[in-house]
């Protein structure tokens, strides 16, 4: 039965990938680069934690110890199987962490990108400040965007991008609905301004991405930059609510606590009020309309119109008789008084039971 194509073709390369693990083999330019460099570096680690002559000596005495350990006696063999469990406990955390480190480059569609998520995930779950999370939230955010950059470079397949851009927008929303829950709680203006100054950055570093990305992806960057242009709006929204007494409505969605609509009644007593600078007093509406007193019209303007307070006469020829002006009453000063008020009277309660109070004025 005849073998299959690929099966063959699959086997021809690992025959040819073999051959120049070994060094039997020149490769041919960038032929399997990237995996030769990732054995090498495999093979410097392994040279740099090489134990030298008298630790493996000591290592092989140690194990042919364990081994006569577990040929005693059956009170003695539990104690060997502990250290053996706890030996392999401490070579599995080891591989575990060497293979942290590896998966720190990691790009979405590698093998190891999962093993860098889960990491994040562990450093998440160390973190119990509320802001801190935030933080690590939009960082491993920003990561990504990162990463997508690094996938445009290396024509990288649609799949890898779905990956990363999912991921950057599980990240954005968990940073931003816990940091404007932080700000509506606690206050925070500048907050919110850093905030939507990162949206910005960030939704500019996708649109120069976008252009270089398979044609099934572009609309999974152009929701993402919608996403963050929503970040956006919500920084500004929730920025001008501060200062009310009615933040939010009370109910939340994708970016966390919704702001409230409506008029805005300021609350004095918000850390992010501004009390308005002291002026002085305005005058009062009766003064400023007042008019300034005019100067006093010449004689020859003024017209009498006093009552004349004798008998009328009719005009005839001549001279008119003279008008005689009724005096003023007359006023009387009083003095002011002399007299010194008495005071109160003071009433102390008796001393001794049995005696009137004693009457003092």
């Amino acid at each position: 039965m005849g073998v299959p194509g690929w099966f063959a073709r699959e086997r021809a390369d690992g025959d040819r990938f073999a051959d120049l693990v070994d060094g039997t083999d020149t490769p041919d330019d960038d032929e399997f680069a990237h995996e030769l460099a990732l054995v090498g570096g495999l093979r410097e680690l392994g040279t740099g934690g090489a134990p030298d002559a008298e630790t493996r000596q000591r290592i092989r005495d140690e194990i042919a110890g364990r081994l006569a350990e577990a040929e005693a006696p059956p009170k003695r063999r539990g104690h060997a199987v502990a250290n053996l469990a706890a030996a392999a406990v401490a070579l599995v955390l080891a591989l575990g962490g060497i293979t942290l480190l590896l998966s720190k480059d990691a790009l979405p569609g590698d093998p190891l990108y999962g093993i860098k998520r889960a990491g994040e995930s562990a450093a998440l779950g160390l973190t119990f400040d509320e802001r801190d999370k935030a933080k690590k939230h939009l960082e491993f955010a920003a990561n990504r965007v990162g990463e997508l950059d690094e996938l445009t470079r290396q024509d990288a397949p649609t799949e890898a991008y779905f990956t990363g851009l999912a991921d950057f927008e599980t990240d954005l929303r968990a940073g931003v609905s816990q940091l404007t829950a932080l700000v509506t709680d606690q206050g925070g203006q500048t907050r919110l301004t850093e905030l939507r100054t990162w949206a910005r950055q960030q939704s500019d570093r996708l649109g120069l991405q976008v252009g270089y990305a398979p044609a099934e992806a572009r609309d999974k960057f152009a929701a993402a930059r919608v996403l963050l242009d929503k970040v956006q709006t919500r920084t500004t929204d929730l920025g001008s609510r501060l200062v009310c007494y009615t933040i939010t409505t009370g109910s939340s969605d994708e970016l966390g606590a919704v702001p409230a609509a409506g008029d805005c009644v300021r609350d004095p007593g918000s850390p992010n009020a501004v009390l308005p600078p002291m002026t002085s007093t305005p005058p009062s509406s009766a003064s400023a309309e007042s008019p300034a007193p005019s100067s006093a019209p010449p004689s020859s303007s003024v017209v009498d119109t006093a009552t004349p307070t004798g008998p009328l006469v009719p005009p005839t020829g001549g001279t008119p008789p003279p008008v005689v002006a009724t005096p003023p009453p007359a006023t009387r000063t009083v003095p002011p008084s002399t007299t010194t008020p008495k005071p109160p009277l003071i009433s102390i309660p008796p001393l001794i039971p049995g005696l009137p109070p004693i009457t003092i004025g």
